[in-house]
């Protein structure tokens, strides 16, 4: 795991410049034919990624962006509508039966169908209209690491060609300095240590707008990694009836992205600090670009959580019943 998260800088450098063209061209398409919707279709990290893909297309392109109910198409047989609407699946291995068959229903739905995969001849690959791939090299620890920041930083890439203009613009130069941030957090001191965690048993990861995107991401390494139950919200829909678990001295991570959701954030975190709950603080250091802030911090993240597996005499490369391909139906 930990091998697999260091090289993630380097993954996302060669991925940048091998998908430079093909994102193009599928921009290119797009401010043709701008969909009225997209859909996201992934499980478990990749699902994560597409709520990142939510506030990034709503906030820069202003397109509507909603999650994909697998089961909608795989259990209950239901075709949905989705003509002039494009579907985006996010895959590692790109072979989850549940994940092509969504993508098979969008596709006779009428949607435009891209695939961000790692495994480039994988079936969803194939079955897709447009193939973005991860170039994040074979993954071979449970708990996924770079192929999901590969996946964000895809998502950046496509978003920034898409989108014309100085913010546009700003997004592509920062994307290429951010190999060299991450490298930088990798070198940054531990927001997240061992001895914040051993004896927690049950915590709350909160963030906002792009912090609660990655928050869901970091709740789930905290249940596949180190074994604590943890539940993902949104900072400001903690304070709409769970906040009462805040008076139980209830262990808090912090997803504090400095982008325009930080002030909100921040006045919700201190009214929910001051309830009693312990908060353990993340952030992003040296991101160039507030969207690539949650990419810095995430990278960051990860080696915390291998290195407080190990000084916890737990296995990060093979938490107990989870295999790395989960294929659902």
């Amino acid at each position: 795991m930990v091998r697999e998260a260091t090289s993630a800088p380097a993954i996302i450098q060669a991925q940048l410049q091998l998908n430079a063209e093909r994102c193009q061209h599928i921009a290119k398409q797009l401010k043709a034919q701008p969909p009225r919707a997209i859909m996201m279709i992934g499980r478990g990290t990749s699902d994560h990624a597409g709520v990142f893909a939510k506030y990034l297309f709503e906030v820069e392109c202003g397109i509507p962006v909603f999650a994909a109910a697998p089961s909608v198409a795989g259990i209950y047989k239901s075709q949905l509508q989705l003509d002039g609407c494009l579907a985006i699946c996010i895959s590692q291995s790109g072979k989850s039966p549940d994940i092509i068959q969504q993508a098979k229903t969008a596709k006779a739905g009428g949607a435009r169908v891209l695939a961000l995969v790692n495994v480039e001849d994988s079936p969803l690959a194939q079955l897709a209209d447009e193939v973005l791939p991860l170039h994040a090299e074979p993954e071979l620890a449970v708990a996924a690491t770079k192929s999901y920041l590969a996946s964000l930083s895809a998502l950046c890439q496509l978003c920034a060609y898409w989108q014309s203009g100085h913010q546009s613009a700003a997004l592509l130069a920062a994307l290429d300095t951010l190999p060299t941030a991450m490298e930088k957090a990798q070198q940054q001191p531990p927001q997240l240590k061992a001895d914040d965690l051993k004896s927690v048993k049950n915590c709350i990861v909160l963030g906002r707008g792009f912090g609660y995107a990655i928050a869901r991401e970091i709740a789930l390494k905290l249940k596949e990694v180190l074994g604590i139950h943890a539940e993902a919200f949104s900072s400001a829909e903690f304070l709409h009836g769970p906040v009462t678990l805040a008076e139980r001295e209830l262990c808090v991570i912090d997803v504090n992205i400095d982008d325009e959701s930080g002030p909100a954030h921040q006045q919700q975190m201190q009214a929910i600090a001051a309830r009693g709950a312990k908060l353990l603080p993340l952030q992003a250091a040296d991101a160039s670009h507030a969207r690539l802030q949650p990419l810095v911090l995430m990278q960051r993240f990860y080696l915390d959580v291998e290195h407080a597996a190990r000084q916890l005499d737990l296995d990060p490369d093979a938490p107990p019943g989870l295999n790395k391909v989960t294929e659902t139906h």
